[in-house]
Formats: C-alpha cells, sequence, structure tokens
C-alpha cells in the first residue's frame, strides 16, 4: 500500500507553524498512517511506534473493531446533547461498571476532565468543611487549573498563580508524611497508583494499601487516577487490581477509547449520587462515538485474550531490558509494571529518543532522564523483540560515544 502523500512533511510543518498555537515541541515529522503497531511519515518512513498516543493506542493504531464501530455509528448519530438518552452511553457503562468495582460512570472528553469531576465530588461528597486534597510529588493529574494544582511539579505551576486552595502534597510512597497532612479539613486522597509522567515510578508494596487504611480510618476518598494505568496497561484491566487495593473513585481516559478522545470517572452507586446533575457537565462527554469506540475497546480486550497477552509481553521486555541494564552502564534501573516501561538513566534521555526514531523506533523521554515505553498489547513476540534489541544498539552506542 502506498502510504506517501502528495504533501511532504516539510509542508505539512511550515503551514502548522503559520497557524497552530503548539501544546508542545514536535518532532520534525509529520505522521499520516497508521496500523497496529507502525506508523508511516509522509514520505513513506515506518516507524514502530513503542509509545502510540502517548499511552491512548493501547490496541495499537486504528485497531479493526473500534474503526468498524465509528463508522458505523457516525452514519447514524454522532451527537446529541446529554439531556437525551443514548443506548451506547449505558452500554458503555455497564461494560466499565461489569469490569471495575461495580457502581456508575460519568464521562467526559479527556483525564482532566475526569480528574476535575473526581475532585468535585470529593468536595460534595464530604461536609463543607472537608475541602482539602492530599496528592503526591511527581504526579501528574492533567493541565486545567484544578488538576494542574493537584499536580505536584512546580515546573507546571510556573506563571499560573494564585492556584486553586485545597490541596496538599506529600512525597510519593512516604505514609507518614500523608498521615501528618491530614486535619479536620481533608476530603480525599488522590494519587496515581503507578506514576507515569512522573517517571514509571512503582510504589512501595505497604503505600497503596497503607493509604486504603488512612483514608477509612479518616473518612476520606481515596481516589486513583488511573488514566494511564487504566484499560489493561498493567495486564490488569485497572491497576487497583494489580495492586489488589479498591479505591473509591477512578478516573480513565487515554486508552479508554482505543484512540478516539474520552474519558470516564468511575465511583461506587453509594457514592455517584454527590455529583448532582449541573455541578459538574461535559457537552461531549459519553458522545455515541466515544461510547461506542469505548465498547469496542473492551470487546476487544476480551475477545483477543489481550490481558493475558499484555502479561506475555511484560516478560519479554522484563528480561531483554533487563538484560541491557546488566549490559550498560547508564541504565541504573528498569521499571517495569505490565506495559509501563520506563528504563532510569544515568545520562539525559533526550539523544536516545532522537537517535532511536532515526533508527524507526518511537520512545519517549520523561523527567529528563527516563525512557519511558508504553508499547500496544498487539505487539508479536518477534515485535516487541525487535524494538528492545534497536534501543539497546543505540544505547550501547551512546554508552561508547561517552
Amino acid at each position: 500500500m502506498d502510504t506517501t502523500t502528495s504533501t511532504s512533511s516539510e509542508q505539512i510543518i511550515e503551514q502548522f507553524q503559520q497557524y497552530v498555537i503548539p501544546n508542545y515541541g514536535r518532532y520534525p515529522v509529520a505522521l499520516v498512517r497508521g496500523e497496529g503497531p507502525f506508523v508511516w511519515d509522509a514520505e513513506g518512513n515506518r516507524y514502530l511506534d513503542f509509545f502510540p498516543g502517548w499511552g491512548c493506542n493501547l490496541l495499537g493504531h486504528c485497531p479493526p473493531a473500534v474503526v468498524e464501530a465509528v463508522q458505523d455509528q457516525v452514519a447514524k448519530l454522532i451527537h446529541v446533547p446529554n439531556t437525551w438518552y443514548t443506548e451506547a452511553q449505558g452500554l458503555w457503562a455497564k461494560a466499565l461498571s461489569e469490569r471495575s468495582f461495580g457502581g456508575q460512570a460519568f464521562f467526559c472528553n479527556s483525564g482532566t476532565e475526569a480528574n476535575e469531576a473526581a475532585i468535585k465530588l470529593a468536595r460534595l461528597h464530604t461536609p463543607a468543611k472537608q475541602y482539602k486534597i492530599i496528592t503526591f510529588s511527581g504526579g501528574f493529574h492533567g493541565r486545567t487549573l484544578g488538576s494542574t494544582t493537584a499536580t505536584a511539579q512546580p515546573k507546571y505551576h510556573e506563571g499560573l498563580g494564585p492556584l486553586m486552595a485545597g490541596f496538599a502534597y506529600a512525597p510519593f510512597g512516604d505514609l507518614a508524611a500523608v498521615e501528618a497532612l491530614i486535619d479536620d479539613e481533608t476530603a480525599a486522597i488522590m494519587v496515581e497508583p503507578i506514576q507515569g509522567e512522573g517517571g514509571v515510578v512503582i510504589p512501595p508494596a505497604d503505600f497503596l494499601p497503607g493509604l486504603r487504611k488512612l483514608a477509612d480510618d479518616h473518612g476520606l476518598l481515596l481516589i486513583f487516577d488511573e488514566v494511564q494505568t487504566g484499560c489493561g496497561r498493567t495486564g490488569e484491566w485497572f491497576a487497583y487490581q494489580y495492586f489488589n487495593v479498591q479505591p473509591d473513585v477512578i478516573t480513565l481516559a487515554k486508552s479508554v477509547c482505543g484512540g478516539i478522545a474520552g474519558a470516564a470517572m468511575l465511583t461506587t452507586a453509594e457514592i455517584a449520587p454527590s455529583l448532582r446533575p449541573g455541578m459538574h457537565a461535559a457537552t461531549f462527554g459519553g458522545n455515541p462515538v466515544a461510547a461506542r469506540a469505548g465498547i469496542a475497546t473492551l470487546e476487544t480486550i476480551d475477545r483477543e485474550n489481550l490481558l493475558e497477552r499484555a502479561k506475555e509481553l511484560s516478560r519479554i521486555f522484563q528480561e531483554r531490558l533487563g538484560q541491557l541494564a546488566g549490559e550498560s552502564d547508564i541504565v541504573e534501573e528498569v521499571r517495569v509494571a505490565g506495559l509501563m516501561i520506563g528504563l532510569q538513566l544515568s545520562v539525559e534521555g533526550g539523544p536516545i529518543v532522537k537517535a532511536c526514531m532515526e533508527r524507526r523506533l518511537l520512545i519517549n523521554c520523561t523527567q529528563g532522564t527516563v525512557l519511558r515505553l508504553l508499547p500496544p498489547m498487539i505487539l508479536s513476540d518477534e515485535q516487541a523483540i525487535e524494538g528492545c534489541d534497536l534501543l539497546a544498539d543505540v544505547i550501547k552506542n551512546h554508552n561508547h560515544a561517552e
């Protein structure tokens, strides 16, 4: 199949720079098509993508069942206001409920919106004097003002003050620090069960159970931000199942719709009524297209036994990259939880990301020195090994250059 276009990457980038306000720094490549674990640029070059859609494309690019569901839905009904009922929205909520702890779903469009819903729910569910939420250093919860404030990283706060009142920050993994912050005004604890943007940081074994106990002892809501960890990323439907610690609220986005924009907050049937109609809303939240994509995503994971596949692939990454750590002086640690993978380096990771891209492998660097991989669960063994070997070759060559 011809993957080139009549427009070059250079032309696409020139037009972008004239008319678009950039939301991220960008690589000098224009992508035009994706299929499975691969994407192609405007010149027809194929890349193996180990960071597809920043974690949104857990099923790879353009998963057939999601494409079919969306194509079918857009020919019937694209959008109606949430003042009307649609069958797909209820079916999607039911599918999420059955795979989690039961309860109900609030639908929106992005992770930051889901976290805003959780923040409002925590304040509405607890007595009026309880409004504070404890979050964690290195965490990331989104870019709206509330979720930016919840993100305990000063670099995201620069120039945006005064920030929203009511957040207290504790070191990730430090139960004593959390307990010291709890007072009569505390409403909730909000945490990523595995920190993603913070560097794929896996908590100590006692940390999440300890947070559950603190929440129970003090009458607080425990909120798990599963925007990056949810919908099979860890080899379980949700990371709370991976750690066997049940929160009161989970927030989802990224891979929940197989690459289509969509998000949800899930909570129990007892807590859900506190988020009263009109207190939070999303015009496009749970729209028919996203709902059909969400259902197709969950059904694909079940039908193709992809939770088990994620565990199998995880073992390959653990073995190959663990071997690399033993062979490279610059790889200090390999952190793997399902298909969340972080390589802690002793050097800046940006040049390695660039060198991998030049070799047609796409990965990410976060926190300056952590290589982050969020590969799709549809990889073959051969593709996983190919990517690991390519990354190892780049790192070993970087070793020698150092």
